[in-house]
C-alpha cells in the first residue's frame, strides 16, 4: 500500500441473487487510488464499474474483501460509525441528482451539515455562488433545470469538504453543453480542494481527461 494512497481495495467480491440464481459482479478486484487523483471507472454495461464504485464508497458491502479509506477499514466499522464516516469524509454525485423535492436548493446543499449538526449555511451559500446558482438558492428542485439540479448536487457533495468525491455518470442526463460545464466545475473544485475524484462513465473521451482510466470487464480490472 502506497503511503499516498487514499483508497485501497483488496480482493473485492460482490454478487447479487436473482431468484434462485447468484450472479457474480465483482470477481476479486485489487485497486489503489492515490490522494488527489482523478480516476475514471470504465467498461460495458454490466461490467461491474458502478458496483465497484458503490463498494468503494461504502454504499454496498462486498461479499468478500476489504476497502481501506485513509487508513480506515470501512466495513469493519459499525453501521452508525460507517454512516458518520461517509458523511464526514465522502461526497456523492449521482446521475439522477436525488435532491429532496420539498427542500430549496440551499436546504438541499445544507443536508449533510444538518446530519452532523454543523452550521454550514454560509458555506452552502458560497458553494451555490461558486456553481452559479446563488440567485436560485430559494428555488425548489422542480423549478430548476437538469443542469441546475446537478450543480446543486455538486454543491451538496462538497459542503462537508470531503476527502473523496464519488460520481456515478454525473453528466448522463445532461446535454453536451451542460455536461461539459458540470465536468469543468467538478475538475475546478476538486483541484481547489485537493479532493480525490472517482467517477463512473461510459464516455471514453471524457475518461481521457482524468489522470487514470480503470477498465472493468466481467468483474475484473483489465
Amino acid at each position: 500500500m502506497s503511503s499516498n494512497s487514499v483508497i485501497t481495495c483488496e480482493d473485492l467480491h460482490r454478487a447479487y441473487k436473482i431468484g434462485k440464481n447468484t450472479i457474480d459482479i465483482l470477481k476479486g478486484i485489487d485497486l489503489t487510488i492515490e490522494k488527489g487523483e482523478r480516476v475514471f471507472l470504465c467498461g460495458a454495461s454490466g461490467a461491474g464499474k458502478t458496483t465497484l464504485m458503490y463498494s468503494m464508497a461504502g454504499l454496498e458491502k462486498p461479499k468478500q474483501g476489504k476497502v481501506i479509506i485513509d487508513g480506515t477499514d470501512l466495513y469493519k466499522l459499525s453501521r452508525v460509525k460507517q454512516a458518520n464516516f461517509r458523511n464526514q469524509k465522502l461526497g456523492y454525485i449521482f446521475q439522477n441528482y436525488f435532491l429532496l423535492p420539498e427542500l430549496t436548493a440551499l436546504e438541499n446543499v445544507m443536508v449533510p451539515g444538518m446530519i452532523s449538526n454543523q452550521d454550514i449555511r454560509e458555506r452552502a451559500l458560497g458553494l451555490l455562488e461558486t456553481v452559479g446558482l446563488g440567485h436560485r438558492s430559494n428555488h425548489l428542485p422542480a423549478e430548476l433545470s437538469g443542469g441546475e439540479q446537478q450543480r446543486v448536487a455538486i454543491a451538496r457533495a462538497l459542503v462537508n469538504k470531503p476527502a473523496i468525491l464519488f460520481a456515478d455518470e454525473p453528466t448522463g442526463n445532461l446535454d453536451s453543453a451542460n455536461g461539459n460545464e458540470i465536468m469543468r466545475l467538478l475538475f475546478e473544485m476538486s483541484t481547489e480542494s485537493a479532493t480525490t475524484l472517482v467517477m463512473v462513465t461510459h464516455d471514453t473521451e471524457l475518461a481521457k481527461t482524468g489522470d487514470r482510466v480503470v477498465n472493468i470487464k466481467d468483474g475484473k480490472v483489465v
